[in-house]
């Protein structure tokens, strides 16, 4: 892990929110990875994944983002058998880990848009995981990960498959 410990000008330095960085400076804790199970614990998945993210150094963010992506995949596929673009997302991604080349980065953020762009209707979170996946490991995309998040970010399945998500991400950034 690049720091195990989270100070208030990293996280101004790297564009948190305000409201993350007033909660951040309310309370005494900097240890990444306490703050990250805080994080998961008051259901704040959206500030646990920004900041695993960003600690995360290149193979270990494509790695979580892989994992993300093979958790919804299947739903997906088992709506839509015939359209094979998230599942050739998760393959250009893991082809960056082995090869980082610009080639392979296009590969993957090209699957990517196909994907988000799949996600428009009820499968959209295992399209999300899929385009997430090599959206990260092509460049971050903002909107590769929004065309999903409306449809299940209330669930109890969603907040379950986010815990195993953010969970692996932690084994990960503590080396595991």
């Amino acid at each position: 892990m690049r720091s195990k410990k989270l100070t208030k000008r990293w996280l101004d330095n790297h564009g948190a929110c305000q409201e993350a960085v007033d909660a951040f400076s309310a309370q005494t804790e900097t240890d990444v990875v306490k703050l990250l199970k805080r994080c998961m614990k008051a259901d704040r998945f959206d500030w646990a994944n920004w900041l695993i993210v960003r600690k995360m150094r290149y193979k270990q963010y494509v790695s979580y983002t892989i994992f993300a992506a093979e958790q919804g995949v299947g739903l997906y596929e088992k709506k839509y058998p015939s359209y094979k673009r998230p599942r050739q997302a998760i393959e250009a991604a893991r082809r960056c880990i082995k090869n980082s080349t610009q080639n392979n980065r296009d590969a993957a953020y090209s699957a990517a848009d196909s994907a988000a762009d799949a996600a428009a209707d009820a499968a959209r979170s295992a399209a999300y995981s899929a385009a997430d996946s090599a959206a990260y490991s092509a460049a971050y995309s903002a909107a590769a990960r929004s065309a999903a998040y409306s449809a299940a970010a209330r669930s109890a399945a969603y907040k379950r498959m986010k815990k195993k998500i953010l969970n692996h991400g932690i084994k990960l950034l503590e080396g595991g």
